[in-house]
């Protein structure tokens, strides 16, 4: 570590990476960069915020991390969003294991999306998305692997999330989606999918359908809760 690099950690209290990290974030900010706008060169950095040339490499590989920037060789490192797609790549290898708390943390999430959201599901629902609804849900009937099961599933739920027109919730459901589809595939058999889930699903549309508020929240509370029940029941047997 440089001189100039200690006395970064020590005006600030954060590490001289960190420091490096929050500059260039900064340095974007004011320099008004967007995506596909290029940073100044790691010489340039270096004399910019009097910093070693490993810091600013390590900083930059942290900002690479975060979706920020992407370096790529006799180009440099340029500005680009891939915040998500770095989160959700992120979270799918931290999630190796759900505890019970976790499972029913995550299902108790999709009840407030799926179940007390009603009114806005069924403000904003078109006969086009109930035919889009039924399309997916076939797809369960289908010969296949559990994996691929569970992937028709999610896909049924993030449709019916969709009604809701908001990108937020939808890239936050994105987000979630290895721990979902751990929790789907959670005590099932590939005919589990195609008899249970198919007709969970198939009550939940008919409700849909119906116009029916009160039929919708309890077809797919139960749906919800059966698979907390399922992890109950491997839980114990494990």
């Amino acid at each position: 570590m440089t001189v100039l690099d200690s006395s970064l950690k020590s005006a600030t209290g954060r590490s001289a990476v960190d420091e490096v990290v929050a500059q260039m974030r900064q340095l974007i900010g004011d320099q008004g960069l967007t995506v596909g706008d290029q940073l100044p060169t790691e010489k340039e950095l270096c004399d910019t915020f009097g910093a070693s040339r490993n810091t600013v490499r390590e900083a930059m590989r942290i900002l690479k991390t975060y979706g920020v920037v992407e370096v790529r060789p006799k180009v440099g490192a340029t500005i680009v969003d891939n915040r998500m797609s770095s989160a959700i790549e992120m979270f799918s290898f931290n999630v190796m294991s759900i505890s019970r708390e976790t499972f029913s943390d995550i299902q108790g999430f999709r009840s407030l999306l799926e179940v007390s959201s009603v009114e806005a599901v069924f403000d904003k629902i078109t006969d086009d998305d109930i035919a889009d609804l039924r399309r997916i849900n076939a797809m369960l009937k289908e010969p296949s692997e559990i994996d691929v099961a569970s992937e028709y599933d999610f896909a049924f739920h993030t449709r019916l999330i969709g009604v809701l027109r908001n990108k937020a919730i939808l890239d936050v459901y994105g987000l979630m989606k290895p721990v979902i589809l751990r929790i789907m595939k959670n005590g099932k058999t590939r005919d589990t999918f195609k008899t249970a889930t198919f007709h969970e699903h198939e009550g939940v549309i008919d409700a849909l359908e119906a116009r029916d508020r009160l039929a919708y929240q309890y077809r797919m509370k139960t749906h919800l809760e059966m698979g907390l029940s399922q992890f109950n029941t491997c839980d114990e047997q494990s």
